[in-house]
This record gives structure tokens, sequence and C-alpha cells, in this order.
């Protein structure tokens, strides 16, 4: 498997992505719903599903898609290389902000992340990584991930799950809450991932995230050092819905024990 020429592949179709959707900034989007009212979907989300569906099928016609919008394959396994795309991460932004949205993409063998790269198109800032080669924004590459305290912390977390909900106690999330220095919430799962690739947040959590949001985002954490697990601590489940729990090694350690009681709920 030439890695290098599908990560130069994936860099080059990324960026035409972007760039078609900057063009997009003009127009009337076509907006539609999915599964409730709040969960938005565009014509450009799909056409830049598709977008990248031609590309790899052209190209690497043996090849597996696992696509948000639904355009690509069904998988019941992730045996051979996988392409797991969000084309538009942050709908509901792209949609009232044109801002704080990104593309991500994921590319797995055999179940093992092997290129990630999430493309934050406002601002140009394409992250990326290669298994075992580092992990760079744009062309600077990034440091590993350093431990941290949750005082000294800065955690990505959506207020819903501070509230009473049906996915978590809220009275585990509010110990944390406060204990850490702040807390954030951005909207876009890829860009919080990258975020905490950047130390800009210490941990991210989220309680329900499907495969194409956190692919990429897993591939550029763990090539920092970084941990990516479930809430429960446990391996991510790339076929299905889950939750996710990312930080440097020392946070999430004391996060899980402390606060998350190591999937004790």
């Amino acid at each position: 498997m030439n890695w290098d020429q599908i990560y130069s592949h994936a860099k080059e179709w990324v960026n035409d992505a972007g760039a078609r959707i900057r063009l997009s900034f003009d127009e009337t989007l076509n907006i539609q719903t999915k599964s409730n009212a709040n969960d938005l979907v565009t014509n450009m989300d799909k056409e830049i599903e598709q977008f990248f569906i031609s590309k790899i099928r052209a190209v690497y016609p043996d090849h597996k898609i696992l696509g948000e919008e639904g355009f690509g394959d069904t998988l019941e396994s992730l045996d051979g290389v996988v392409w797991m795309i969000d084309p538009i991460d942050g709908t509901m932004n792209f949609i009232h902000q044109q801002r704080n949205f990104a593309i991500s993409l994921g590319i797995y063998e055999n179940g093992i992340g092997k290129i990630g790269l999430i493309y934050d198109v406002v601002h140009d800032e394409l992250y990326h990584a290669k298994k075992g080669n580092g992990a760079y924004l744009n062309q600077k590459n990034l440091v590993p991930l350093k431990d941290t305290l949750v005082k000294e912390s800065i955690i990505a977390l959506n207020a819903t799950w501070v509230m009473e909900n049906h996915r978590i106690d809220h009275n585990l999330m509010i110990p944390l809450v406060k204990d850490s220095r702040g807390t954030r919430s951005y909207g876009s799962a890829a860009l919080e991932m990258v975020f905490v690739a950047t130390r800009r947040v210490d941990a991210y959590l989220s309680m329900r995230l499907s495969p194409w949001d956190v692919a990429a985002g897993a591939v550029i954490i763990e090539e920092l050092g970084g941990v990516v697990t479930n809430l429960r601590g446990e391996k991510l489940n790339f076929l299905a819905q889950d939750s996710l729990f990312t930080a440097n090694h020392g946070l999430h350690q004391s996060i899980l024990k402390d606060y998350l009681k190591e999937g004790r709920w």
C-alpha cells in the first residue's frame, strides 16, 4: 500500500473541497432536516461527500467509504482500507455562522487509523497526520501533548451534559466543570479534537458521535501521544455511534478515575 500517495491525494482533495465550500458562501443553501429539526444538512454537505467519493472511486476502486450523508458503502466490518468522511462537520455553524466547521477525513486499514485530515476551511488550517510520521498544522510540526491537572485545564464540553439528560448522570459532570479552569463548546467535534491536539483545550467529551466525526481526529491526537476512548475508557467502535473522551494521557486518567468513575455509570 502506497500510503504516501494516498496521503498526497487526500490532502489535495481536501483542499479542493474547501475551495468549493468557500465559493458557496454567497449562494443560497438548500437546507433540509434529518433526524430532528436541529439535525441539518445542506446541498453542500451532499455535494462535497459526492466529490470525495468520485475521486476515491476513480483512483482507489477497491477502497471502502463510510460517509455521513450515506452516499458511501454499508459496512459490516473495517476490513481493508476505509475512508471515513464528514464533508462538513458543524453544519449548523456552517449555516448560521459560516465559520466553526471543518472537513474531516480519516483513512483506516483493518480498523487501524493510518491518515487523518481536518480542514478548517475558513481559516485555511489543515491539521493532518500519517501514522508514525507526526502531526502537523499546515507545514508546522505539532508538538507532543503534555500532561495537565484538571484545575489547570480547559474542557470542551457541551452544556447539555451538565443538565439532566438521558445519556449520562449530569451529577458526574458538575464537579468536573467546577474543578476545571473553564469549559468551551464549539459545535464541531472535528475542531474540538484538533483543539486538543494543539492544546487550545485540554480535553473533549461528548456523549454521542459517529465514526466520521472522530476518525480523523483520533489519528492526529494519538500521533501526539494523546488518548482517544469512549467515556468508559474503552476503545472506540468505528462501526457505530459511541461516546468520546480525548485528552492528554495524565488528564485522561485523572478524569476517568476521579470524575467518570472508570465507567461505573
